[in-house]
């Protein structure tokens, strides 16, 4: 189950994060940033957004990570937001109520609640797309300079654009189905729509606001276009019963920003692996408690390697059939 990190990140950030233990901190480092001296025991709370596969596994691969670091010496406090952006502040203040050692912000809407909520407790994102866009940071470098750091779920958005030209070139129109309450969906958007223009398709923009809209919105972009892209959008990634009823049926392909959306609801992704991607995060976790680093110096680090992948009945039921190289989605 263990996987090396190595593999996961890109190479500077591999360097930096050595064994749990075996480096010594950062220089420079902040009381208001780092964990300080290693202790007997910790607590980390985790606040997820939603439950759904790819935030799922990014937690278990955190949970993961820490355990087999630190053994019985690590404990979890662990809240689900269902969805609610409110309930990630509720659930952050009780982590910092108890005296959490470091938070882990599962998705956006939790980091930002935990980077509003503390400027002393570690903060360590996953699944988080932009921190640039989700923090509101201007002239970002790659490092977020405070107590947060974390990783990012973020697929190259050219290659994602040269993926869905590979499969349908002959489309005329791109619709962009997202959660306008999610930023780093907006960011996605607005990228993905620069890289699709280049390539000679029409873009139109089709936003829900939350659970109650998804399928209608959904239709809404099925009549106007020929493909449909959905980003890493938390909203989207647990409707994708609803989606998938709605794009089936008319015959519009979708292209996932994830595999969770894509194994509802899509014929193909550009892959990452959300348990390495989560398992990175508890690296770098097990760094800050036991080794003393300073999360402030820690850059935001993203999956290295990619997958072209493809859900085998939806591309069946729209008769599409991917190119050499794409890999067959696992039925679950």
């Amino acid at each position: 189950m263990k996987k090396l990190i190595s593999a996961l990140l890109a190479a500077a950030m591999a360097a930096s994060l050595a064994a749990c233990g075996g480096a010594p901190a950062s220089a420079g480092t902040d009381a208001s940033s780092a964990a300080g001296p290693a202790k007997a025991s910790y607590t980390v709370g985790i606040c997820q957004l939603v439950q759904h596969d790819a935030l799922d596994a990014a937690t278990q691969g955190f949970k993961d990570a820490l355990t087999e670091k630190l053994g019985d010496a690590v404990r979890f406090e662990e809240g689900n937001a269902s969805g609610d952006s409110a309930n990630c502040s509720t659930i952050i203040n009780g982590f910092l109520s108890t005296g959490v050692d470091l938070i882990l912000a599962n998705a956006t809407a939790p980091l930002q609640a935990a980077a509003a909520a503390t400027a002393d407790v570690p903060v360590l994102g996953t699944s988080v797309t932009d921190y640039a866009t989700a923090l509101e940071l201007d002239d970002w470098t790659g490092t977020v300079g405070t107590n947060v750091s974390g990783t990012s779920d973020l697929a190259p958005l050219d290659e994602q654009a040269a993926m869905l030209n590979e499969l349908f070139p002959d489309a005329g129109t791109v619709g962009l189905l997202y959660c306008s309450a999610e930023p780093n969906s907006v960011y996605q958007c607005t990228q993905i729509e620069v890289y699709l223009k280049e390539y000679g398709y029409a873009v139109e923009w089709f936003a829900f606001t939350d659970t109650n809209d998804v399928a209608s919105v959904a239709q809404a972009a099925c009549d106007a276009c020929d493909v449909i892209y959905i980003p890493t959008d938390n909203t989207a990634a647990s409707n994708t019963e609803a989606i998938a009823n709605v794009v089936l049926p008319a015959g519009v392909p979708v292209i996932a920003g994830e595999e969770g959306i894509c194994r509802g609801c899509g014929v193909a992704t550009l892959s990452i692996d959300y348990y390495d991607l989560g398992y990175a995060t508890g690296e770098m976790a097990c760094e800050i408690l036991a080794g003393g680093a300073d999360v402030s110096a820690m850059p935001v680090s993203t999956a290295a390697n990619v997958t072209k992948k493809y859900n085998a009945a939806n591309c069946q039921a729209l008769n599409i059939t991917p190119p050499e190289g794409y890999e067959a989605i696992a039925e679950e």
